[in-house]
């Protein structure tokens, strides 16, 4: 089995899924799965995917395992009980193989027993895709290249930078997955805010891992959370505004960090007033230049009266280690800093990895979307809602 554990995902799902079980239990979304890798063939793995799934579906959380979401002081307790009764149901997918050689992936179902799905489907599309295609993985090469991306995280002026795992839906493997994360742990150190132990390796997003590992699990929200809004908020054009506002009151200033990329940066500031910049401990980057982003997030800041030292930004769009030394470099000294690497940190092993994604694009019967600051990760196939969105956030058309 590809997945073994319901706890082999994003912190963000669990984080994401507590509001809607408080907040919005009756929502209905549909996501949809996209390759942006020209000419990849998924299809001739489609039955090895099937059962991959369907032994996902048989997973339950074991006694450990709730206890350790217990724990974690932003966990309530009705939430923890309602996951000891939680299973994923697979009537809520649907996997098939297109002529092209492509396949689809549709989940469509209640928004609170599909939220799961995500991650771990995409990490059983990865790992079944390249176990067929490379059936003696390069770990060799892999380690090789974590050598070296250690050795630039270590070199002179850099003791402060912390970087964390963000590559669960798009690793290699579970395997590999498991011992680059146990090699940071062992040779970057890790932080330990309770004793105020320094590391390098600052945590991960996938939650086994950090149970098993004694790290940090990370993550707030993710697009999915702000798309939905468009549907369950109030107006169209507060849907921000809305969308963090019932963000803070289900955590009351805990997991402060705002998602700045489903309207593009114009928009988000437009919307992070001075409420949202005092409660909110930070933003997170996405799509886009980060440089302009981190530079406008600052003056944003700065205009607002608000001290940028107090505040974290941070990184996670395709980072590499050399980009995070330079954005280190750039921003360092001037707000608190974090970096989450996905892709070069866990498929970075000889092969082209797969870019693929499960996005939203419906809730309640009707269209939702993103539109970054980055247009090749848009993902909506309602182009007249799309045109819709631009007129009320006042966002160009793309050239």
């Amino acid at each position: 089995m590809v997945i073994t554990s319901l706890l082999d995902t994003d912190l963000y799902k669990f984080t994401m899924m507590q509001v809607v079980l408080h907040q919005f239990p009756g929502a209905q979304v549909e996501y949809c799965f996209k390759c942006r890798n020209p000419g990849v063939q998924l299809a001739p793995h489609v039955d090895e995917i099937r059962a991959e799934i369907r032994a996902l579906c048989t997973l339950q959380f074991q006694g450990a395992e709730l206890a350790y979401l217990r724990s974690l002081r932003f966990i309530k307790s009705d939430f923890v009980d309602f996951l000891g009764l939680f299973r994923l149901n697979e009537k809520y997918i649907r996997v098939s193989a297109l002529p092209t050689g492509e396949i689809d992936i549709t989940i469509t179902g209640p928004w609170l027993h599909t939220i799961l799905f995500e991650i771990p489907v995409l990490a059983i599309v990865n790992e079944v895709y390249f176990r067929n295609l490379q059936q003696v993985p390069d770990v060799p090469e892999g380690r090789r290249r974590l050598d070296a991306k250690i050795a630039l995280l270590q070199g002179d002026g850099l003791e402060s930078l912390k970087i964390a795992d963000y590559g669960t839906r798009r690793r290699f493997s579970r395997a590999w997955h498991e011992e680059l994360l146990r090699v940071l742990c062992a040779r970057l150190g890790t932080e330990d805010r309770h004793s105020g132990r320094a590391g390098q390796f600052a945590g991960t997003s996938n939650v086994l891992y950090a149970m098993q590992l004694g790290v940090t699990p990370l993550g707030t929200m993710a697009h999915e959370y702000l798309q939905a809004c468009q549907s369950l908020g109030p107006r169209l054009r507060d849907t921000q505004v809305f969308g963090f506002e019932m963000w803070a009151k289900e955590y009351r200033g805990d997991l402060g960090i705002a998602l700045s990329d489903v309207y593009g940066m114009n928009a988000f500031l437009r919307d992070f007033d001075l409420y949202f910049c005092k409660l909110f401990d930070g933003a997170r980057h996405d799509s886009g230049d980060p440089f302009a982003w981190g530079e406008r997030l600052l003056q944003h800041y700065r205009d607002k009266r608000v001290d940028p030292l107090t505040k974290t930004l941070i990184f996670s769009d395709a980072l590499t280690v050399p980009r995070i030394v330079e954005l280190y470099e750039r921003f360092h000294g001037r707000c608190q800093l974090a970096f989450g690497i996905g892709t070069n940190l866990t498929n970075d092993l000889g092969c082209e990895p797969l870019q693929i994604v499960l996005k939203m694009t419906r809730c309640n019967g009707q269209p939702v979307a993103k539109l970054s600051d980055a247009p090749g990760k848009n993902m909506c196939n309602d182009e007249k809602y799309l045109a819709y969105l631009r007129q009320v956030f006042d966002i160009p058309s793309p050239p």
